[in-house]
C-alpha cells in the first residue's frame, strides 16, 4: 500500500488591492491551523517521503509550518497544482508513484474533487475540504491512480 496525503492550504488573508492571488499570505488563524496540521501529521506518524507544493505563498507558508512539526522532507514547488484539475493532479501524483507516502499541498476545488474521485469514482461527489484540511488516501501498491482506486483512511481539519 502507498499513501497520498492531500493538504489544503490554511486560511489566508484576502488579497490587498492590486495583489495577485498567488501572493496572498496566511492569516494568523491560518498559521495556527497549519501548525496544528503539522502536529497531527507527526502524532499520526504520517511524515511524507516527498512533498509537492503549489507555488502560491499561502501553500508554501502552510508547508513551512507543517515541516516545523514533522521535520525536513524532500519538497518541490509544482506549478501545475495551482488551479489543477483532478485529472492533472492524478497525472502529477502518478508521476511520483515511487514515493510510499506523497503529500501534495494545494487548493480547492481541485483537492476536494480529487479526493472524491479517487475514493468514490466521481469528482462531483465531494463534501468539502476546509482550509488546513487533510485527506489521507490509501492506494494498492503498484496500482495507477484512477477513479475509485483509493480508500479514505483519514480526514482531519483544524
Amino acid at each position: 500500500m502507498r499513501e497520498l496525503i492531500l493538504l489544503r492550504h490554511a486560511h489566508a488573508d484576502p488579497a490587498s488591492p492590486g495583489q495577485a492571488d498567488l501572493d496572498r499570505p496566511l492569516s494568523a488563524e491560518g498559521l495556527a491551523e497549519a501548525e496544528a496540521a503539522g502536529r497531527w501529521l507527526a502524532e499520526n506518524r504520517l511524515v511524507p517521503d516527498c512533498v509537492l507544493c503549489s507555488p502560491s505563498r499561502r501553500t508554501r507558508e502552510t508547508l513551512e509550518a507543517v515541516l516545523g512539526a514533522v521535520g525536513y522532507v524532500d519538497q518541490r514547488i509544482e506549478p501545475s497544482i495551482y488551479e489543477g484539475t483532478p485529472g492533472a493532479l492524478i497525472t502529477l501524483a502518478d508521476s511520483h508513484a515511487h514515493s510510499e507516502r506523497l503529500m501534495m499541498v494545494g487548493h480547492n476545488p481541485g483537492f476536494e474533487q480529487l479526493a472524491a474521485l479517487l475514493h468514490s469514482g466521481q469528482s462531483g461527489d465531494y463534501r468539502g475540504m476546509p482550509p488546513g484540511g487533510i485527506a489521507v488516501l490509501t492506494v494498492p501498491a503498484g496500482a495507477s491512480l484512477e477513479p475509485g482506486i483509493a480508500q479514505l483512511s483519514a480526514f482531519w481539519w483544524p
